[in-house]
Formats: structure tokens, C-alpha cells, sequence
């Protein structure tokens, strides 16, 4: 009697901690200590939990476009931050600076939009 009761105590406990523990995830893909500046035309803005998304089409050195992943913070920070959902809206042009993705494809967890007048605006 007294394992079960254990083992019925270890599953409630795991149960119950389960999601905390997978409410939260690392930025581990990103090279942290790394900047990187891109300029690309908003493609599609996802306002959401965890993070939002911006996918923007950025212009190499041939001509070609090629689509970005930019992964940003919850909603409820960009609001806190004073960002709208209107705020970047797809067809604007962004200049921003992100740190990129480890494997080097086209993605980055942004940290900061340059502004028209050249300052940077947080966003993440």
C-alpha cells in the first residue's frame, strides 16, 4: 500500500508540474552574443503566444528575395513595451537587429527595430 501511495503522490507531482516546466524554452538556437543588421518588406506578422513572428523578404546581393524568420516577444511584452498589433504591418519596410539563427538560415530572435530618425525600439 505504501508504494502505491508514492507512486500516486510522484504522478501528481509530476502531473502538476508539468506545465510550468514546459511553459517556458530557451533560446538556445540563437547565437546570443551575436548581432546581426537585416532590412527586408514585412511579408506576415503573427501576433501570439509564447512569441510573435515577423517574416520579412530581404534582398540579397543578386536581386532575389529570400523570406526570414524573425521571432519576437510575447504579445503581452510588446504591449507592455507600447508595440500595437498595427504597429508593423505587412508591406513596411524594417530595419532591424537580431541575433541569428546557430545553423545559419535565414532567421533571428529580434532585439531591436531602427526607427525612421535612426534609433532602436526593443522588441523583444
Amino acid at each position: 500500500m505504501k508504494s502505491i501511495t508514492m507512486c500516486a503522490s510522484t504522478l501528481v507531482a509530476v502531473f502538476a508540474l508539468q506545465p510550468v516546466a514546459s511553459g517556458h524554452h530557451s533560446h538556445a538556437n540563437y547565437l546570443e552574443a551575436e548581432w546581426t543588421y537585416i532590412e527586408g518588406t514585412v511579408t506576415e506578422v503573427h501576433w501570439m503566444n509564447p512569441h510573435s513572428w515577423i517574416y520579412v523578404d530581404v534582398m540579397d546581393d543578386s536581386g532575389q528575395a529570400n523570406a526570414w524568420a524573425i521571432e519576437g516577444a510575447s504579445v503581452t511584452q510588446l504591449r507592455r513595451d507600447g508595440w500595437a498589433e498595427d504597429s508593423i504591418e505587412v508591406g513596411d519596410a524594417l530595419k532591424m537587429r537580431c541575433h541569428p539563427l546557430k545553423d545559419g538560415s535565414r532567421g533571428c530572435l529580434l532585439g531591436f527595430i531602427v526607427m525612421d530618425d535612426g534609433s532602436e525600439k526593443e522588441f523583444d
